[in-house]
Parts: structure tokens; C-alpha cells; sequence
């Protein structure tokens, strides 16, 4: 896997990264990019090349690819090897802020500034939240609430965190996870709708069955809304972006990437 992953990458190192990306994406706002989660049994070198792989720029890297426990030195040089490559950190996570005191939230935003998160997608609590509004205020990162479905004693679904954060600095926002969302029996274009500017960032998978965990599959294989979803983004002028969370195939995820990507494209096309 890891080696023909690698050259799939080094040859499209011969090409400018951004301009292939910009032929597939920069007709619609719309700007597709990849959570790291999807490549976690991959060393960051090959992930780097896998996402090399579907022309994308825009990355949001999980600890797999960065660890929490990296020194400064050890994540700016983790952070120069996305960026040499020619790919853009939009955020990481998801980072679970669970504890509510001030050395623990430290440590976090810290390890983001250190690796060029713009933005965090976080696990939290109600109680941490106000903490967290502090800190995203000192730092100037972004946060963005991950809701996790019908298994999240928190967040199951989108509208649970915006009900806490609406009076918040406008810097705390949600990623809307499309699979855990309708998993709750939400209508996700509406949970989209109704987050508004407070969307900062998404995640994009599809299932088979949208109240089954187990059924994700290949992006356009299955019950997701994907047409609506993109038509709802566009309307609002959605600026953050969409990154493909593949949570399958884990030993070979690059294939089903592959053609969601290119099912997503093909959408954006037509809109």
C-alpha cells in the first residue's frame, strides 16, 4: 500500500499541486479537502502522498499524522512536510477538550498554534465551553464543535451545540459531521441550514443506510443528500471547507477516496 501510494504521489509532484486542484474545484465555492483520520494507519509520508493522490490542497490533519506528544521542533518539521508538499493546513482534529481547567487547554492550543491549525475541530463539554471561548480569544484559533451521533452524551447532533454557543465569540463554530448527523434522524441539509455562519467546517462521508453506523460506504453509493447538501452550502455562501472523512477500508482507504472525490466533482459539476 505505502509504496504505491508514494508514487502515485511523486508523480504528481512533477505538476503544481494547486493548479491540478484548481481544475477540479475552483469553479464552485464549494472546496473539498481531506481529514487526515481517513489515512490513520498510514506514516504521515504516505498519507501526505495519498491526499498528493486526490488533488486536493486543503488538509485537516489528526494527531495519527501529528502527535500531541511531538515536541515544537518535531511538529514544525511534521508541518514544513505537509506544506513542501504543496498542501495547506485548514485544521485539525478532532482533539477532545474534556477537562476544564487551563494547563489541559493549554496544552492544545499550544500543540495547534505549533502546527498551523487555523482551526480545531473539537470534542468538548458544556461545562468547557466558556473555557474554551477564552482561549480561542487568546490564541485567535478557531474551534468548531464535532458532533459524534446517537453515541455522543454531549453533541449527538448540531443543533444540541448551537443552542450553547450562539451568544459566543463568532471564532466558536461546528463541524457538521453529515454521517453522525443524520444518523440522530436529523434532516442534514436543514441542521446546515440552521447552523448558518456558525458552520466553520464539515465532514463528509455517505451510508448505505442513514441510521446505521456500519453502513458507510463510498461517497455516492449511498442515502446521503450529497446534491443538496452542496446546492444548501452554496446558497449561504458557505466559506470553510467540505473534507472527506473515510472512515473504511482503513489498511487501503485510497481507492474509495478515489471515487468519492470524483463523485463529489462530478456534482459540484452539475450544480
Amino acid at each position: 500500500m505505502g509504496l504505491a501510494v508514494g508514487a502515485a504521489g511523486a508523480a504528481l509532484t512533477r505538476a503544481p499541486l494547486r493548479a491540478r486542484s484548481e481544475t477540479s474545484d475552483a469553479q464552485t465555492p464549494i472546496r473539498l479537502g481531506v481529514a487526515s483520520y481517513s489515512l490513520r494507519k498510514l506514516p504521515r509520508a504516505d498519507a501526505i502522498s495519498a491526499i498528493q493522490a486526490l488533488r486536493s490542497p486543503w488538509v485537516n490533519i489528526k494527531s495519527f499524522h501529528l502527535p500531541y506528544e511531538s515536541s515544537p521542533a518535531e511538529l514544525a518539521t511534521g508541518r514544513r512536510e505537509f506544506e513542501n508538499a504543496g498542501l495547506t493546513i485548514v485544521g485539525g482534529g478532532t482533539i477532545t477538550l474534556d477537562q476544564d481547567n487551563d494547563a489541559d487547554m493549554r496544552r492544545y492550543f499550544e500543540y495547534a498554534k505549533a502546527a498551523g491549525f487555523p482551526l480545531m475541530v473539537i470534542a468538548p463539554t458544556p461545562q468547557t465551553l466558556p473555557r474554551i471561548e477564552r482561549f480561542v480569544a487568546d490564541y485567535d484559533i478557531k474551534v468548531a464543535i464535532h458532533n459524534h451521533g446517537p453515541e455522543d452524551e454531549h453533541f449527538p447532533e448540531p443543533a444540541r451545540a448551537l443552542k450553547l454557543i450562539g451568544n459566543m465569540d463568532p471564532r466558536v463554530g461546528l463541524c457538521v459531521d453529515c454521517g453522525h448527523t443524520a444518523r440522530t434522524g436529523v434532516d442534514v441539509v436543514e441542521a446546515i441550514a440552521e447552523a448558518g455562519d456558525r458552520l466553520l467546517d464539515m465532514h463528509m462521508k455517505d451510508l448505505r443506510d442513514l441510521a446505521t453506523r456500519e453502513s458507510q460506504c463510498i461517497v455516492g453509493e449511498g442515502q446521503m443528500p450529497i446534491t443538496g447538501i452542496f446546492k444548501q452550502l452554496s446558497e449561504m455562501g458557505y466559506a470553510g471547507y467540505v473534507n472527506l472523512e473515510y472512515e473504511i477500508d482503513a489498511d487501503d482507504p485510497l481507492p474509495g477516496m478515489q471515487r468519492s472525490f470524483a463523485y463529489m466533482r462530478g456534482v459540484l459539476d452539475g450544480i
